[in-house]
């Protein structure tokens, strides 16, 4: 009976990973193990969340699972469930990582891990200098982990601001930052709508750092920018998205040479988050030379 581990997502068939788990199921010799896509629609009731985590727990050949746009969602319906659910799961209420030890099963969330994989990569370990900002564009969980990694840093930035469209997301946000104790000058929150946005954007220091975290260019179509909003000068700017319409990693790249930009997107952040659930689920260890060998492998589907 070969092992299997899902990946809970909105479409999951278009996703990269689909090609390149078998490959590096070879590498970390995993040969009879596969991965089955889950789509579940962004309205789901919470029991479809429910009925996944149980099929989860009660099939001895499922190790495990990967979420996505689905991580709070499957928190709020299915955290009872858990027997032990890491810190930055229990502070930023999602869950992105199911794996089980015998018969307990486990709840990580892994965004800040593999977020701060990722930024390292490209921004320089002064980068904010005290002077500069971050604009996260959504509050969803990825945008969570982003501003808690963000507050983290011991190069921070002058000042965390965050958006959404929905206010609930922000509240909820803004709760999770209040318990772990970030200084309210450091965190500010912003109901998004084009005027905003376009204000925010124009006010940054040069150099500041601008995400999409919303999940549009993605599963949906849409950039949390404004047409015609410029980039702060010399931003540094990060699309969380690899594959998709992706509007906003366009428009960053229309203005990278007037403007000075560094254009970054979420291949490698991808690698990140898929590498370190993989290892969790089968538990392996995922060494900085396996890493880049499994990089390389990825690289030809990309």
């Amino acid at each position: 009976m070969s092992d299997r581990m899902s990946f809970l997502g909105v479409t999951t068939g278009s996703s990269s990973i689909m090609r390149v788990f078998p490959r590096w199921a070879k590498i970390l010799d995993l040969p009879t193990s596969t991965l089955e896509g889950c789509d579940i629609p962004l309205d789901a009731e919470a029991e479809r969340y429910r009925r996944e985590v149980l099929a989860i727990r009660d099939d001895p050949a499922h190790r495990g699972a990967l979420v996505t746009t689905h991580k709070m969602a499957l928190f709020q319906a299915a955290a009872d469930l858990f027997d032990e659910l890491d810190e930055f799961a229990r502070a930023c209420g999602e869950i992105s990582s199911i794996s089980k030890r015998g018969d307990r099963l486990h709840g990580h969330a892994k965004d800040p891990v593999t977020a701060g994989l990722a930024l390292e990569e490209f921004l320089p370990v002064d980068a904010f200098d005290g002077r500069r900002e971050a604009i996260v564009l959504g509050a969803g969980g990825a945008g969570l982990a982003l501003s808690w990694l963000l507050a983290e840093r011991e190069d921070r930035p002058r000042r965390i601001v965050v958006t959404d469209t929905e206010e609930s997301r922000l509240a909820h946000l803004r709760a999770v930052h209040a318990r772990r104790g970030t200084p309210e000058v450091l965190l500010e929150t912003v109901r998004a709508d084009d005027a905003s946005t376009a204000a925010l954007l124009d006010g940054a220091p040069a150099g500041s750092l601008v995400v999409n975290a919303s999940g549009l260019g993605k599963d949906r179509p849409g950039s949390p920018v404004p047409q015609g909003a410029r980039f702060p000068r010399g931003a540094y700017v990060w699309e969380f998205n690899y594959r998709g319409s992706l509007e906003f990693w366009h428009q960053a790249r229309a203005q990278a040479e007037a403007r000075g930009l560094h254009v970054e997107d979420g291949w490698r952040y991808f690698l990140h988050g898929w590498s370190q659930v993989i290892v969790e689920v089968f538990d392996l260890d995922l060494t900085p030379a396996l890493l880049e060998e499994l990089a390389e492998a990825a690289q030809g589907v990309r």
